[in-house]
């Protein structure tokens, strides 16, 4: 499983291929220049031993030193500069593709996954597959052509202290892949418990004024304690793998400096050089290889991450595609025709047959208590969710026929706690219309009702709204809302509960601005009563999961 999770990883970063090559090519370049340095110094001294004099290949060994002095160290920031490059635009191309998945699963809401949980599975667990790159896969391609460069070099001075030598650094090389399973459990267990740690501080501080209220910081405080004690247990244990990891390769490149000793105490062939030379060899494989034991233990924890991030993007999406979309309707038309949904197989309906047609220029009023699914029906139009039985159609095509972005072209949603994001209120209007301009912008909160609030801002459309639009009142707020969805090229608006979390003023207010705002489009208007200022053309109520018309 983590083999097939990690090798999927690599293909979602195929389009990055170009810089993670480059990397680790300079990766395995600057480890050679350091097996190189060592080595023509090995050459000089052993040289200058054997002759008892600065001979010609002596010195020629040890002013080819020079260059490569100043090589190394370039070549190591080099290293850095690539291989840092590759794995940031890896990650951000994996936080893309993990957004989109989560946009096409959740399109509805978090709902049952925690924003702590999927705020760290989006940031901390696409960090953690930096890993698999920097600490597991660059170090093992330039330790593998260390062990060859090493065995290559020797055997010149004998094939005897080449196996020697070459041997332990080779067995050096199997520690990832042998030590990684065994921490692949443990790694799991830590990266759960990141992310319990971040429910316990996210979600408590998402309600803190619930949580105040009710006098549960105490408990809030005491699950984060607890929480952030799982998770340095469960990163004790991981650590304790990755340091007997360090220990092995510590020891194995300690064999093969004393296999280079005993070659030379044993009076092999060339055993003066060959054990010169083998030493500094040894120290330059050493030290290439002296992080490669602990990829094991990032091998370990970026398949965790990785299997996180993959049971979130892998939920099947609430609603399928269609796999031949049919064209896009002329019309605008709605049409209900016998629906029945409900939102769980165990759970009652929330539609039993529904019916009703909304022609292009109508103006439905859907009016129900709490439950009577008047927000469902938003949800079903909107292709959250799709229809046990029944059609909708749109222009007289069933909407499960189209695609859900041609839909939702169309059809333009007011949500009762529709959000204003902290970012200004220009970038606010333009998630409906990225391409709008400035003017488009103003006449959408004129027809709103609110640019009059906008215009004496001393930063004007460049205003921020603050997180969830502290920045305004309830009833701005909510006109910004409005002017948002007016700004969308939708020929079908359904506003829900437009006036949820106003007082009866400020409602009947944004409610008279809907009546002229609206003029031209098809209105969906979903409310618990009317206040007289609506003047829809059809009012149905929600009873008994059917629409039925409204008396009176």
């Amino acid at each position: 499983m983590m083999l097939t999770d990690l090798t999927r990883v690599l293909g979602l970063w195929r389009a990055r291929s170009t810089w993670l090559w480059s990397g680790a090519i300079v990766a395995v370049l600057a480890t050679l220049a350091g097996v190189a340095l060592l080595a023509l110094a090995g050459r000089g001294v052993s040289e200058g031993l054997r002759t008892g004099a600065l001979t010609g290949i002596a010195v020629g060994s040890l002013l080819l030193l020079r260059p490569l002095i100043f090589v190394r160290p370039a070549s190591r920031y080099l290293e850095r500069l690539v291989t840092h490059s590759a794995t940031f635009r890896a990650l951000a191309d994996t936080r893309i593709w993990f957004f989109r998945r989560l946009a096409e699963r959740l399109p509805g809401g978090i709902g049952h996954r925690g924003a702590g949980d999927l705020l760290g599975r989006l940031v901390a667990d696409v960090e953690a597959l930096d890993g698999l790159y920097l600490r597991a896969l660059v170090p093992g391609v330039a330790a593998l052509a260390v062990v060859v460069a090493v065995a290559v070099l020797l055997g010149f001075a004998g094939p005897g202290i080449a196996v020697l030598v070459a041997l332990p650094l080779a067995l050096a090389l199997l520690l990832p892949p042998l030590l990684a399973p065994g921490a692949a459990r443990a790694a799991g267990e830590v990266a759960e418990a990141q992310g319990a740690l971040r429910r316990a501080a996210v979600d408590p501080l998402l309600g803190l004024e619930d949580v105040l209220a009710a006098n549960a910081e105490p408990r809030a405080a005491a699950r984060l304690a607890e929480s952030g004690a799982t998770l340095a247990e469960t990163q004790k244990r991981l650590a304790r793998r990755a340091a007997w990891g360090g220990a092995a390769g510590s020891l194995l490149a300690q064999s093969a400096l004393f296999a280079a000793l005993g070659y030379g105490l044993a009076g092999g062939p060339g055993a003066v050089g060959g054990t010169i030379i083998g030493l500094f060899l040894a120290l330059a494989a050493g030290e290439a290889l002296a992080g490669l034991p602990r990829a094991g233990a990032a091998l370990a924890a970026a398949g965790a991450s990785a299997r996180r991030l993959f049971d979130a993007a892998d939920t099947p999406p609430p609603v399928a595609e269609p796999t031949t979309p049919a064209e896009a309707p002329r019309g605008h038309a709605l049409r209900a025709e016998g629906v029945r949904f409900a939102w769980a197989a165990d759970r009652e309906p929330v539609f039993t047959e529904l019916n009703f047609d909304l022609p292009e220029g109508g103006r439905l009023a859907l009016l129900g208590p709490s439950g009577a699914g008047k927000s469902t029906l938003a949800a079903l139009l909107l292709k959250l969710a799709a229809p046990q039985e029944g059609r909708l159609l749109l222009g007289g095509v069933d909407i499960a026929e189209l695609p859900a972005d041609a839909v939702r072209a169309r059809i333009a949603c007011l949500t009762q706690d529709a959000r204003l994001f902290d970012d200004s209120i220009a970038a606010n209007l333009r998630l409906a219309a990225p391409e709008a301009d400035d003017a488009a912008l103003w006449q959408a909160l004129d027809r709103a009702g609110v640019a009059d609030v906008v215009r004496v801002l001393p930063e004007g459309l460049a205003t921020r709204c603050g997180e969830g639009g502290a920045r305004f009142s309830g009833g701005q707020g909510r006109r910004l809302a409005l002017a948002r969805a007016l700004l969308a090229p939708a020929d079908i608006l359904i506003l829900d509960e437009p006036g949820a979390g106003l007082d009866p003023e400020a409602e009947r207010a944004f409610l008279e601005t809907l009546e002229t705002a609206t003029a031209g489009r098809s209105v969906i208007l979903i409310a618990h009563r009317l206040l007289g200022v609506e003047r829809p053309t059809r009012i149905l109520r929600l009873i008994g999961g059917r629409a039925m018309a409204a008396m009176g």
